[in-house]
């Protein structure tokens, strides 16, 4: 369980670009497998997955307590759903990086710098994805705890496009039309093309 000790406005955020510099020094996983991003244990977390040449790059609202050699089920999910669909490797991604294993314990408000870093660490993953990149949906209706998710996400399917991504969901979408989350999907679910804009303006 990983309860945030103060909203993120109030703590030191490590930029993305200096995370991603010195990641892999910490030790205690093989950084030839695995990119992670702060590579130690904090507040919040941009990026966490397996090294490959065709990624599936998953996106949910928060992270939680997942590492490398340390997958949660969730991640374990998504890693599955990522070999079973013809990608190599997986990267988990998240719509706001703040860390919290339930979910309406994330910051009241949007800390900007967070947001901002995170970005930065979702343009990385894009650049690196390929022609392309693949993008997962992957939130579940968690994402109406926030208000200000709404305008993070906008944010990254705007990035998106920059990149030519390719936006899927994976099993059935909730009533309301939120994408489903990765825990209780079946282990040979496939993707399916999802129109992420037009998600946002109608169901968010």
């Amino acid at each position: 369980m990983h309860i945030p000790s103060a909203p993120t406005s109030e703590a030191a955020v490590l930029p993305f670009a200096e995370a991603l510099a010195a990641s892999g020094r910490s030790g205690g996983y093989d950084p030839d497998r695995w990119l992670y991003v702060p590579d130690f244990y904090t507040e919040y977390r941009y990026i966490l997955g397996t090294k490959g040449e065709k990624p599936l790059i998953c996106v949910g609202v928060n992270p939680s307590t997942a590492a490398p050699d340390a997958l949660d089920n969730t991640l374990k999910s998504v890693q599955r759903i990522a070999l079973g669909n013809g990608f190599d490797s997986f990267t988990m991604f998240n719509v706001y990086a703040q860390r919290a294993t339930r979910p309406q314990d994330m910051d009241r408000v949007r800390s900007e710098v967070l947001h901002r870093e995170n970005m930065a660490a979702f343009e990385y993953v894009l650049k690196n994805a390929g022609d392309r990149p693949a993008v997962w949906a992957a939130w579940g209706g968690i994402i109406e705890l926030r208000p200000y998710l709404k305008g993070c996400v906008l944010d990254m399917i705007e990035l998106g496009a920059k990149y030519g991504a390719a936006w899927y969901t994976a099993g059935k979408r909730s009533v309301k039309g939120h994408p489903h989350h990765p825990l209780y999907l079946k282990k040979d679910s496939t993707l399916d093309p999802f129109d992420a804009l037009t998600y946002c303006e109608e169901c968010l």
